[in-house]
Formats: C-alpha cells, sequence, structure tokens
C-alpha cells in the first residue's frame, strides 16, 4: 500500500512548521525531508512565524541566503517524494488593499518563480479581527492570489480557524455570518484549515467535522496541534507521547491532516511516528505500542526507556513545577546521551530554558 493511498485522507497527511518561538535549524529542516517520507507523511509546509519575509515583512523577498537555504529544502522534499509548501500570512494586507494588491502579487509570483512550491497555504489566523467585511477582504486576497500561483494545492486559514472562544477573547469578536460568507465564496480549487473543537483540541468528533463541511461547504484540513508547544502554557511540557483519539474513520471527515510540531525538532519524532499508524492500523492501533517501537528505533532501549519512564513528568507535570534539584538530577541523567543524540540534548535545552515562551505567541 503506498503512503498516497487509503486509507489516509485525499490530500494525505504532512507537517506544517507552524509555530511560534524558536524556529528550527536549516540542517534539521533537511533531514525532515527524508525522514518525513520514510515515516509516512505526504508533505511538508514551511510557514514558521518567525520568518518575517511569510508574516510582518511579507512585501519582501527573503535574503539570498535563506532563499538558498529552502531552495535545498524544496529539492530534498521532491528528492524525497515529498510535496513542498509554503504558507504566506500577509498581515495587514486587507488595510487599504486596492493600494497593496500589486505588491501582494508581485510577492506570490516572485515565491513562484523562485521556489514553484507544490502547496500554497493563504494564512489569516492570529490576527485581528478588525473589520466587519474581514471575510469579503480575506476571499478577495484569495482569490487574487490563485489567479496569480501556479501552485497545484491551495490552502486557505482563516481568522477564526476553531470554535474556541479564545479566539475572540484574543482577537475580538467574529463578524457576523464569517464562516457562511468563507463558505459559500471561497473558490472551492481551496481546502480549508481548521483545528478542531479547541485550538489545541484533543480529539475530533464526527458531529463537530461533519459541522464544519457543512457550514464550510467543503471537509475541513486538519491543522493538528499535537504536539505543538508554542504557548504560554504549552512551553511548559514537552509533548512526547503517541497519538491518540485519531481513528482512521477520521479519513472521511477530512480532506487533510497537517500536524504542527514542537519546538524541539529531534524530540516532536517521538509522537509524529505514531501519526501514520493511526490510519493504517486502524481498531488495531496501540499508542503505547506505538510509541515504544518508534522510540525504540530511534534511540535504542536504554534512552527509550528512560524517557518512556519520564514521559508523564515531562508531558503532564511540566517545567515550572520542578524545582531546581529536579532539573539537575534530570539533567545528570540524560547527558550521556546527549552527545549521540539530538533528543538527550534538547531535552537538557528545555530543562535550561533554551525553548521558553515566547510573547508573540497569539498577540504578533
Amino acid at each position: 500500500m503506498s503512503r498516497a493511498s487509503f486509507p489516509f485522507p485525499p490530500s494525505g497527511i504532512g507537517l506544517i512548521e507552524g509555530f511560534f518561538g524558536k524556529s528550527w535549524s536549516w540542517p534539521m529542516r533537511l533531514d525532515y525531508a527524508s525522514w518525513l517520507a520514510g515515516a509516512g507523511y505526504h508533505f511538508y509546509i514551511y510557514a514558521p512565524k518567525d520568518d518575517p519575509y511569510l508574516r510582518r515583512q511579507w512585501y519582501l523577498p527573503w535574503p539570498q541566503s535563506m532563499l538558498d537555504e529552502l531552495k535545498r529544502l524544496r529539492a530534498a522534499c521532491r528528492e524525497n517524494g515529498i510535496a513542498f509548501g509554503i504558507g504566506l500570512t500577509p498581515l495587514g494586507a486587507h488595510h487599504d488593499y486596492e493600494n497593496k494588491r500589486a505588491l501582494l502579487l508581485e510577492r506570490v509570483a516572485d515565491i513562484d518563480a523562485e521556489l514553484a512550491p507544490d502547496i500554497l497555504a493563504v494564512l489569516f489566523d492570529d490576527m485581528p479581527s478588525d473589520t466587519p467585511q474581514l471575510a469579503r477582504l480575506q476571499l478577495q486576497i484569495a482569490h487574487d492570489i490563485a489567479a496569480t500561483t501556479r501552485a497545484r494545492k491551495l490552502i486557505f486559514c482563516p481568522s477564526f480557524y476553531s470554535t474556541d472562544p479564545i479566539l475572540e477573547k484574543v482577537f475580538g469578536a467574529m463578524p457576523a455570518g464569517y464562516w457562511q460568507e468563507l463558505g459559500s465564496g471561497l473558490d472551492p480549487a481551496f481546502s480549508l484549515f481548521w483545528t478542531g473543537p479547541k485550538v489545541c483540541s484533543s480529539d475530533y468528533p464526527v458531529e463537530h467535522l461533519a459541522w464544519v463541511a457543512d457550514t464550510l461547504k467543503r471537509r475541513p484540513f486538519l491543522w493538528d496541534n499535537y504536539p505543538v508547544n508554542d504557548g504560554k502554557r504549552a512551553s511548559n511540557f514537552l509533548y512526547l507521547d503517541a497519538f491518540r483519539h485519531r481513528p482512521a474513520s477520521l479519513a472521511d471527515y477530512l480532506c487533510g491532516h497537517a500536524v504542527n510540531p514542537m519546538k524541539q525538532a529531534a524530540l516532536s519524532r517521538l509522537p509524529l511516528a505514531t501519526l501514520p499508524a493511526c490510519y493504517l492500523q486502524g481498531d488495531a492501533y496501540d499508542p503505547d505500542t506505538a510509541w515504544s517501537v518508534a522510540a525504540q528505533k530511534r534511540l535504542g532501549d536504554e534512552l527509550s526507556s528512560l524517557l518512556l519512564e519520564d514521559l508523564s513528568l515531562l508531558s503532564t507535570t511540566g517545567l515550572d513545577k520542578l524545582d531546581d534539584a529536579h532539573k539537575e538530577r534530570l539533567t545528570c541523567r540524560y547527558r550521556p546521551f546527549a552527545q549521540q543524540y539530538q533528543e538527550a540534548s534538547e531535552l537538557i535545552g528545555w530543562l535550561n530554558g533554551d525553548y521558553q515562551f515566547d510573547p508573540a505567541c497569539l498577540t504578533d
């Protein structure tokens, strides 16, 4: 059975590097291109929140050094049969759009010319709801981009991408009829990102997904915010556990499934390695077994056993509940593995505060 065939959703499963805070290194991204293919994934969307040329300064081209790295990443993805994507967030473009339209479309044309992404995601997430015409303006921007790009796959992320009330609390009230206007007006060529009942959903009830499909006039493209840990609270944890509550039957209700990883790239592989098994094994999927198999394959018996012992402490107790003595004991516990395994090095860095919360998260 190929990775692109049943039981995956039509667009497959993949990774969206879409978190705030400390970004991944370029060598790690290149390594992920081959790792994703071997693990059973189908796409990689580059959309880190700390790349200003995709967000705050979307109208500026990447410096040549960054563009060269992106070209290497694109090549590595294609060499491994992984679709390569770019996530563009044109912050503020809906303000006086008529005077910004040419600049935005020039930027899209430039991305096409330099990178020719397989996937182009137009992202309006995590920005203030500051006009009643939000849906109409976002539709205009998206359709203009669609008419410009040659990307074969288009994805739209709305400003309100969940029914979670936290979005209105942080970004302001959702304009009346926002989802309905998007659903009826958005070109069917676009898939539409959705995070579920919550921004960070633990499961995805069928009734909820059916409501989303009816409201948005298309099956959602799931943006799965597990195991991402970029928020004020979440940055205190390492979400290393296997994927749970993602049954294979989700494939019948989704058009794609993208996962947003942790700031710790190497450690993210432990949970990420288990998602393909959710779909492939169906009712036979056992998260604990899937995790143990993945961890032992990646880290060997000794280090995987230590992580299994500390799994609850890392993922549910958290950094802010550990005193200095406990942090030092854990550091000593994993230090012997740090030279050989980047996972251990990242864990020690997390204990030392190297991945502290970025206040730009959700307020950028």
